[in-house]
């Protein structure tokens, strides 16, 4: 016992016998017998067995290892995703552009869209080569450092596409809906509006559409001129953490090795939050409630763009994270064999 306690393990032992107690109560895991154990043993365990099979620990073990990895995932969804709205917040306010999302929309998406697949996320299935994996040690703690930098890259990108979609169309866009592009001088200085040489903003027409932004309405651009980035921004979040979700399902494997659709419920969280963000969108009532617009399908080409990288970015930082753990395991073993 003490040479494991040296080497910092964690010890479990099963006994069914009076003799048994001393060495059960040192353990750090102690497994009594239910049926054929004596009540001494039993007193000393701290979980007994109902039904006396070894079988059973093993599959105790697995399914509390499976509810671990299940715990890390919803932190791991909901703290990147949340990451990225925060992002998309400050960098809005840090490059002086109209605001992306407002607040009512902040509010469904952490609610509705964020809700369901965080929930399914806890019914993930066990991983691939769950009991193979050596057991945690003592005092690990839930996030490590090399975790935290892997949230804040993912969040980091969330709200860098949420953001980069928007001035995108400004900017750049060739939707078909015939609104003018700008330059960045003209959308960051857009606060300032009110106060462009009067010269220019006479000579400045912003229409588009059935949408009258010239001369002195020139300013609304920005305003209200800017449903239909706002509903790409939105769109870009909802997406981006439908596909922020399948990253989630394991910490370091491949999704061609623990493909998404082994957990139907994920599959069909995602396509409600994806059916609801629709719905809001395309209902008349609704997309006035949330001051959007239905989206057209150049539009939407856009959303995906923008939000298709990120499965491809948690899958090179999965494969630093299995390089890094592979190199620690192997440290690991050479320490081992060294005392």
């Amino acid at each position: 016992m003490s040479d494991y306690f040296f080497l910092n393990e964690v010890v479990a032992i099963t006994g069914d016998g009076v003799n048994d107690a001393s060495v059960l109560s040192q353990a750090d895991r102690a497994i009594a017998m239910e049926l054929t154990g004596t009540n001494v043993e039993r007193e000393a365990s701290r979980l007994i067995l109902n039904d006396d099979n070894f079988a059973t620990i093993v599959t105790a073990v697995e399914m509390g290892r499976s509810i671990f990895d299940n715990m890390k995932a919803f932190i791991r969804y909901l703290i990147s995703s949340n990451i990225g709205e925060v992002v998309a917040i400050f960098s809005t306010a840090l490059l002086c552009i109209p605001e992306t999302l407002s607040s009512v929309q902040l509010l469904w998406v952490n609610l509705v869209t964020d809700g369901m697949p965080a929930t399914a996320l806890g019914f993930n299935p066990p991983e691939k080569g769950n009991m193979l994996k050596p057991p945690r040690k003592p005092g690990e703690p839930l996030i490590s450092g090399w975790t935290l930098v892997r949230y804040i890259i993912i969040g980091a990108y969330v709200g860098f596409a949420t953001i980069a979609v928007f001035v995108y169309w400004y900017l750049y866009a060739n939707t078909g809906d015939g609104h003018p592009l700008i330059s960045w001088r003209k959308l960051s200085d857009w606060s300032e509006c009110e106060e462009w040489p009067e010269n220019v903003a006479k000579n400045l027409d912003y229409s588009y559409g059935a949408n009258d932004f010239s001369g002195p309405k020139v300013c609304d651009y920005f305003k209200n001129g800017k449903t239909i980035a706002a509903t790409m921004s939105l769109s870009v979040v909802v997406l981006i953490e439908m596909l922020n979700a399948f990253n989630a399902i394991s910490e370091n494997d491949s999704l061609l090795v623990n493909p998404p659709w082994k957990n139907k419920w994920l599959i069909l969280a995602v396509l409600s939050s994806m059916a609801a963000h629709c719905i809001i969108m395309y209902v008349p009532t609704l997309y006035r409630i949330f001051n959007l617009v239905p989206l057209k399908y150049a539009e939407w080409r856009l959303v995906v763009l923008f939000s298709f990288p990120v499965l491809l970015i948690d899958e090179v930082l999965k494969f630093f994270s299995r390089r890094m753990l592979r190199k620690q395991k192997e440290q690991e073993v050479l320490n081992k064999k060294l005392l």
